[in-house]
C-alpha cells in the first residue's frame, strides 16, 4: 500500500472520489461511535408507539444505536446520496385520472439501483485494500441512516424528519460500512429550517405533531405502503387520493422550491417513469391482473404494497375523489374475489352515491 493510501485523510479523499465515479451525487464519511441523540429519539418514538404496526423497527435496537456493531471491526461508514427529482424534461405524471405516487417510487426500485452501485464500489475498495471488510445497506437493515448521513455531512435532519441540505431533500441514502479508518467529513453546521414550519402546517393529517417527530398512525405513506389488509375508516379519508406514499411535506419545503445547488447529473434514465406504468391510471391499477402486476411492478418500489394493497389504495382514492367516472370500475371491483379490494370498492361507491356525482373531495383529518 502506498504511503498516501495509508493515511486516513488520503484514503477518505480517494474513496469519496470513487463514490462519485460509481454514480452517486454526493458522499461523506461518518465515524461509528454510538448515536446517543438519534438513538434516544428513536427509542422515545418506539416507547410512544409512533411506529404504528411496524414492529420490526423494535428489533435489534442495540444495533441501531451502535452502528459499529453492524460489521465486525467496522471503523467508518461511507454514506452516499442519489438525487431522484427534479428530472430534466420529465413531465409530471399527475392528471385527473392518474394515481398520486411519491416521486421516489415512480421509477425503478432505488434499493436495486443503489445496492448495485454500492456493491461495485465495495469490490473496488476491497481490491485496492486487501483484507478490508465492507457491508452495504440501502434502507434494509437496522441503520439510523439519516442520523448517520447527517454525521457524514450530507445534510441535517429537517422538521419533517427528512434529511435536508441546500439542494433540498429529494435524494435517497445508502451506506457502506468499512473496516478502514477514514477521516470523517465535517457535519453541516447551519440550521436550514430555522423558524419555518411549513411542513408541519401543510401535512393534511397531522402526522407531524411537533418538529422532528413523525406519527406513523397519521402518515399517508404508512397507510398506503406498510399497512396490510383493511384500512380503518379514519385512514380511508386520511389518505386522500394518494395510492403510494406522499410528498406533501417535501413539496412545501422552501429548499425544494428554490434549489440553491442544482444537481448536475439528471436521473431520467434511472428514475424516470418506465413504459408500462406511465400510462396506468386509477382504473387500470384497480383492475390490474396478477400477471399485469408482476410484469409492470417487478422492478418498482411500489411492489412493497403488494397487488392487493395497490388495488385497495386505488379504490380508496376513487372514493375520495368522489367522481362518477369511477363508478363502473368500482362496481366491477366490488365483485372481486379479494375481500379487501371488494370492501373498499363498496366503501367508495357509497362515497360516490353520497356526493351525488359532484366535485372531488380533498383529504380532511386533524384531531
Amino acid at each position: 500500500m502506498s504511503e498516501g493510501r495509508a493515511n486516513p485523510v488520503s484514503r477518505a479523499e480517494l474513496l469519496l472520489g470513487w463514490a462519485l465515479e460509481a454514480g452517486f451525487d454526493r458522499a461523506g464519511i461518518a465515524t461509528l461511535e454510538p448515536q446517543a441523540g438519534a438513538g434516544s429519539s428513536f427509542l422515545r418514538r418506539l416507547e410512544r408507539g409512533l411506529f404504528a404496526s411496524m414492529s420490526w423497527l423494535g428489533r435489534r435496537t442495540g444495533r441501531r444505536v451502535v452502528p459499529a456493531s453492524l460489521l465486525d471491526g467496522a471503523r467508518s461508514a461511507l454514506c452516499v446520496a442519489l438525487h431522484y427529482h427534479p428530472l430534466e424534461g420529465e413531465p409530471e405524471p399527475v392528471g385527473d385520472l392518474w394515481p398520486r405516487v411519491a416521486r421516489y417510487a415512480r421509477g425503478d426500485d432505488y434499493h436495486d439501483v443503489m445496492e448495485r452501485r454500492l456493491r461495485r464500489l465495495s469490490a473496488r475498495i476491497r481490491e485496492a485494500f486487501p483484507g478490508v471488510g465492507a457491508r452495504p445497506y440501502v434502507d434494509t437493515g437496522p441503520v439510523l441512516e439519516r442520523a448517520l448521513a447527517a454525521r457524514a455531512g450530507l445534510g441535517a435532519v429537517a422538521k419533517n424528519t427528512q434529511l435536508l441540505d441546500r439542494s433540498g431533500s429529494w435524494f435517497l441514502l445508502g451506506e457502506l460500512f468499512l473496516t478502514l479508518e477514514l477521516e470523517p467529513t465535517e457535519p453541516l453546521a447551519e440550521d436550514l429550517c430555522g423558524d419555518c414550519r411549513r411542513c408541519l402546517d401543510a401535512c393534511p393529517t397531522g402526522a407531524l405533531p411537533e418538529p422532528w417527530v413523525l406519527d406513523a398512525e397519521r402518515c399517508i405513506s404508512y397507510w398506503t405502503i406498510e399497512h396490510r389488509g383493511e384500512l380503518p375508516e379514519r385512514a380511508r379519508t386520511m389518505v386522500g387520493d394518494w395510492v403510494f406514499g406522499c410528498d406533501i411535506c417535501q413539496e412545501v419545503c422552501p429548499w425544494n422550491q428554490h434549489r440553491a445547488a442544482p444537481v448536475e447529473r439528471q436521473r431520467v434514465g434511472i428514475f424516470g417513469l418506465p413504459t408500462g406504468r406511465a400510462e396506468l391510471d386509477l382504473t387500470g391499477l384497480l383492475s390490474i391482473s396478477e400477471e399485469g402486476y408482476r410484469s409492470r411492478f417487478r422492478h418498482s418500489p411500489m411492489k412493497r404494497a403488494g397487488r392487493s394493497g395497490l388495488r385497495r389504495n386505488a379504490a380508496v382514492a376513487m372514493g375520495n375523489r368522489a367522481d362518477q367516472v369511477y363508478a363502473v370500475a368500482l362496481e366491477q371491483a366490488r365483485e372481486s374475489d379479494d375481500p379487501v379490494v371488494s370492501s373498499h370498492a363498496d366503501w367508495s361507491l357509497e362515497r360516490l352515491a353520497g356526493n351525488g356525482g359532484g366535485g372531488r373531495k380533498s383529504p380532511e383529518i386533524r384531531d
